[in-house]
């Protein structure tokens, strides 16, 4: 599975206006933890299926939404919900992280 890509015209729908929270992978092609992490957050994607949905944001494409939202390193997730910042989780992670922050954002978001 790829996960589906958002753009600067489609995130503020997709991402901001999502009824479920939003993982973005903000990452690229020629970085080796932003394809390491790949199948993991694709995996995770199927795990967490309409509970959390997660994105993916091509930094090289997308110069727009990486000044605007001020990645510095990739790869980089962040995790929105309702229009709102839950989590930002820079680098690359292990599948068991990934579950934890994820899980932990879900929690929060539910007190929204």
């Amino acid at each position: 599975m790829t996960l589906p890509a958002v753009s600067e015209s489609t995130f503020d729908q997709e991402v901001l206006g999502s009824e479920l929270p939003v993982a973005v992978d903000f990452g690229a092609d020629w970085c080796a933890p932003c394809r390491a992490v790949r199948p993991v957050l694709a995996e995770l994607a199927t795990r967490y299926e309409g509970r959390l949905r997660i994105v993916a944001v091509d930094t090289e494409a997308e110069p727009e939404l990486v000044r605007r939202y001020g990645i510095v390193s990739i790869p980089t997730l962040y995790v929105f919900h309702s229009g709102e910042l839950l989590r930002t989780i820079p680098g690359a992670r292990t599948k068991l992280e990934y579950v934890d922050e994820f899980d932990a954002a879900l929690v929060e978001a539910a007190t929204l």
